[in-house]
């Protein structure tokens, strides 16, 4: 059994050893790293390549925000988990905007904490219906086009987004506008009636013809390009 190599991001060193003894409990994840600002945390996940990444958003000399981006931006290898006080937080939207993969409460259990570096490690995400909720309102506010040249630009990259839902099959955008509305693969097994394991191969066909890399970007994809129900 291979583990889920962690890397843990924080400039408070009480919340790092406390994340590193809840993971370093189990048999299946191991911390490869502890990073005390967003530099360092950059410099080891290009040393360590971890699967999971839990990044703080505030810190000093880089904050998590741009560290999440340069990490995700440097390849699919490292997944990044953005740490939030609050379930609705501003710093928790810029980094999915960045590229991470969910966000999950700075004093969440020890069983979300382990489940949630699962999920990411295996490639689902973070999400929760909350924040679904939140992001749908937030890219409705932002699609109306300021002017022209926005217009064309959005127009634009609406078409390519149009060309790729295309490509979906009738189930497949079933499944798409599942995710899209936050539901967990086994919520959508119910919904139409599959089996889980048949829900999570059409969710990565889903997000391979979309060339998106999780449930998170899927979500922010359908309503950046006005294309969710």
């Amino acid at each position: 059994m291979s583990l889920i190599r962690v890397l843990i991001a924080d400039d408070q060193a009480l919340i790092r050893k406390g994340l590193a003894m809840v993971l370093g409990a189990t048999d299946d994840i191991e911390v490869v790293g502890e990073a005390s600002d967003g530099l360092e945390a950059v410099s080891l996940a290009a040393t360590t390549v971890p699967d999971v990444v839990l990044m703080d958003v505030q810190m000093p000399r880089m904050d998590g925000i741009d560290a999440t981006r340069r990490i995700t931006s440097a390849g699919p290898a490292s997944r990044v988990i953005v740490l939030t006080t609050f379930d609705v937080d501003a710093y928790a939207f810029g980094g999915l905007d960045a590229g991470a993969s969910g966000f999950l409460l700075k004093d969440s259990s020890s069983e979300d904490i382990l489940a949630a570096v699962r999920a990411v490690a295996a490639g689902d995400a973070v999400l929760s219906p909350r924040i679904t909720a939140e992001l749908v309102r937030r890219y409705e506010a932002l699609s109306a086009p300021i002017d022209d040249t926005t217009t064309r630009i959005g127009g634009e990259a609406r078409r390519l987004a149009l060309d790729r839902m295309r490509a979906l099959t009738g189930r497949e955008r079933d499944i798409f506008d599942a995710v899209v509305r936050g539901l967990s693969n086994a919520e959508i097994a119910q919904e139409l009636w599959l089996s889980e394991s048949t829900v999570k191969t059409h969710v990565g066909r889903v997000l391979q013809k979309l060339e998106l890399r999780d449930r998170v970007q899927a979500v922010v994809f359908a309503f950046r390009n006005e294309v969710a129900l």
